[in-house]
């Protein structure tokens, strides 16, 4: 590898590595994974990019392959910023902001720009992009693109997607490309080019006329669904085609973003929050379908379960000692309104009358301090997240959401599951998009834990399958659940996802391993045995 690293270090403004330390570091990310890469790649720029793609793409023309993984913090949870071969590091030097459009209201960046960063910034004028992910203190945008990240405001402003305006991307032979909403006239256009940029849009095109009846099928009836990837707004009915919609989620296993215009929302600092108690499940899963049916549906609906409460209360007495006591409720739900001043009364008003009637108690606060203690309650995850009990870790195993109407099944279910297997049970989530988190406390260093936590992944992919639900809902599939992707769509939906990667990556060179080509028995193989989060606590780990 030591003549690759020095032909790439010739041709690149940026920098190459392959000492043991800087592989080691980047054998992991936020997930239970390991996987040594062969170099590093720290691109100055697009041209840096275009160069390591093309050159991976000539020796792939020759039967070698060494795969490509963009990465930008290493905060993803399933292993898709690992790589065996280049990892492409983009917080170090592309992490600009390039444009900031007032009267578009979009700005145009870099991967690498840290989204906290960036969200800073637009609050200065006035302007937020709301589909934050809770590591947004130390995470990027080009990893929120890769992953499609939706967060704790999604149930109301939506995901990544719905924010990403244009890409320019670089394919896996090194073309650039830029990608847009594109007119009939245009996509002639881009149909007829003698290009890989044109064999992929009339491939696509095809692949979307051809299979038009089976893609339909891709959908669940869900709020958030990263599974796979998304075909479903590429082409509209009035004729428009734009590859931008697909890109997001794809974890780097399409093309490589090098730059990326999103829009924005505006930001209201005036705030109301709400916290609810609830004892029934059954009250809890319809007081959530209420509030997202509201006229003015919140901004946040939070869960968090009276398993995790009692678990920081045993850790640290004093953690939410003044704001919530026990006994604790089975259910306690964060609800938030950021509408403008004229509508915030009605819809409060509305939400009150609402939890009130299936609430055993309802909390509101529309000062600024008052507030944050109320958010305690939610960030206390991060409590358990960080918690070293010995040599035990928290451990991310699973993403997943449900038909709203199903929550009820999901939780019950989940509960049922832990208690099985044996594990504590604790979750929390995005409760108005059905998207629950559990993220036991196991020791992979003993064969019982690791069994512990196959088995769990397995039945609760069964579950979510079963419910109607998806492996992947706040982010996308990494390694972690390639190996149950089949089992999600069927094995006709399967293939056609394949042949969809081939279009764009037709030697596997661009993140293999993510989304297909991962057994169980390689994620066994992967498995970190001493999973910890030592490169996060600069910060504050959070779910």
């Amino acid at each position: 590898m030591s003549k690759v690293a020095h032909y790439l270090q010739e041709h690149l403004v940026g920098e190459v590595m392959t000492g043991t330390d800087a592989r080691h570091y980047f054998a992991t990310d936020g997930s239970i994974l390991l996987l040594d890469p062969s170099l590093i790649v720290y691109p100055r720029g697009e041209n840096d990019v275009r160069k390591t793609a093309r050159f991976s793409w000539q020796l792939a023309e020759r039967g070698r392959i060494i795969p490509i993984t963009p990465r930008g913090s290493g905060t993803n949870q399933t292993g898709s910023a690992l790589s065996s071969g280049i990892v492409l590091v983009f917080p170090a030097h592309m992490n600009r902001i390039l444009e900031l459009d007032t009267k578009n209201n979009t700005v145009t960046v870099e991967p690498g720009i840290n989204y906290a960063k960036l969200q800073q910034t637009l609050h200065t004028h006035g302007r937020f992009l709301p589909p934050y992910p809770a590591s947004i203190e130390y995470s990027t945008l080009g990893g929120a693109i890769g992953e499609n990240t939706s967060g704790e405001k999604s149930v109301k402003y939506g995901d990544t997607r719905a924010y990403l305006k244009a890409l320019r991307l670089v394919l896996a032979n090194g073309e650039v490309i830029e990608t847009g909403r594109l007119h009939k006239r245009e996509l002639s256009k881009k149909l007829g080019l003698a290009t890989f940029e044109g064999e992929i849009y009339r491939s696509v095109d095809t692949l979307l006329e051809e299979q038009h009846e089976l893609l339909e099928q891709l959908g669940r009836n869900v709020r958030r669904n990263n599974a796979g990837y998304y075909l479903s707004d590429i082409k509209r009915r009035d004729g428009s085609f734009d590859l931008t919609p697909l890109i997001a989620g794809s974890q780097g296993t399409l093309g490589i973003v090098t730059e990326a215009v999103l829009s924005t929302e505006p930001h209201n600092p005036q705030i109301t929050l709400m916290m609810a108690r609830f004892d029934s499940v059954e009250y809890l899963q319809q007081a959530i379908i209420e509030l997202t049916n509201l006229h003015e549906p919140p901004s946040v609906i939070e869960l968090i379960d009276q398993y995790v409460l009692q678990q920081v209360n045993e850790l640290n007495p004093n953690q939410l000692k003044e704001i919530i006591k026990p006994p604790f409720s089975a259910f306690v739900l964060l609800v938030e309104f950021d509408n403008g001043d004229r509508s915030l009364k009605k819809a409060v008003k509305q939400a009150t009358k609402l939890l009130e009637k299936y609430a055993t108690a309802v909390q509101i606060e529309t000062e600024s301090e008052q507030q944050q203690q109320l958010w305690k309650v939610r960030e206390s995850t991060s409590m358990l997240v960080a918690n070293n009990t010995g040599a035990q870790r928290s451990t991310p195993l699973i993403d997943g959401a449900v038909p709203p109407e199903r929550l009820r099944e999901y939780i019950e279910g989940v509960y049922g599951l832990l208690k099985d297997i044996g594990i504590k049970p604790a979750l929390w989530g995005h409760a108005g998009d059905a998207n629950l988190y559990v993220q036991p406390q196991l020791n992979l260093n003993q064969v019982g834990d690791r069994q512990k936590a196959f088995r769990f992944l397995n039945e609760y992919t069964e579950l979510v399958i079963k419910l109607g639900g998806t492996t992947g809902s706040s982010s996308s599939d990494g390694r972690l659940r390639t190996p149950y992707l089949e089992n999600m769509y069927g094995t006709e939906l399967y293939a056609l996802l394949q042949k969809l990667k081939q279009i764009f990556d037709p030697y596997g060179t661009l993140n293999p391993g993510v989304k297909f080509g991962t057994s169980l028995d390689d994620i066994k193989a992967m498995l970190r045995t001493d999973y910890g989060l030592d490169h996060l606590y600069d910060h504050l780990p959070r779910s």
